[in-house]
This record gives structure tokens, sequence and C-alpha cells, in this order.
């Protein structure tokens, strides 16, 4: 019988229990599929409170985001109107606005919870 993860000891059990699920082929709705389904669902949870990943810095984000799509920073200057508002961002010199977080979700996909956090 399933049930919620309380401590390290049945974290590292629910662990190994999707470990070996995993390395089967299991069928789609099958008991062992949900079992995993269901084991994945509380290992995260139990995940989320004990072991939280903290949000990047704003900074970070958009630097990581430019690279990974390939761009150059002088789009980023195309995105927030001005180059010299480019540099001043990446340097830390000047604070993102309400319109250049908006501008920087809607092109380049960064969660605007990410980019109104204080740096």
């Amino acid at each position: 019988m399933l049930r919620p993860i309380k401590n390290k000891e049945q974290h590292e059990e629910a662990l190994a229990r999707i470990y070996t699920l995993m390395q089967k082929e299991l069928k789609e709705d099958s008991k062992q599929a949900d079992e995993l389904e269901i084991l994945a669902m509380l290992v995260h949870e139990y995940e989320k409170v004990h072991y939280p990943i903290p949000k990047p810095n704003p900074i970070e984000a958009i630097k990581f985001r430019i690279e990974q799509m390939g761009m150059s920073e002088s789009a980023l200057g195309d995105i927030l109107g001005f180059r010299s508002r480019k540099s001043e961002i990446l340097s830390g010199k000047r604070k993102l606005s309400l319109p250049m977080i908006r501008k920087l979700h809607d092109q380049l996909s960064i969660p605007a919870e990410v980019l109104i956090q204080y740096y």
C-alpha cells in the first residue's frame, strides 16, 4: 500500500522502488505503471518541501536563456529597446522594469516569477 513519504528513509525506499520499476517495460495502465506514477508524485511533493530548488537570479536566467537560444547579447538590446539598457541590466546597474519583464517573458519564455525577484 502506498503512503505519504514522511522521512528520509521512506524517501530513499521510494526512490529505490522507482528505480526498480523504471528498469521494467511496464504496460500503460498496469498496476505497476500506476504505482510508479503515484510514487513519482509522492517523491516530488516530499522533495519540494525538503530539498527546494531556489529560483535562479534574474540576470543569470537571462544570460542562460540567451545562450541556450543561440542569441547574441545585441539581440537582448533589441528586446529591451536600447543597447545601453542591455549593458546596464546585465551589469546590475539598472533593475528590470515591468515592461522589460513582460518582453523578456514573452520573447524568451523566462518565467515571470524568476524575473520579478529581488537581486
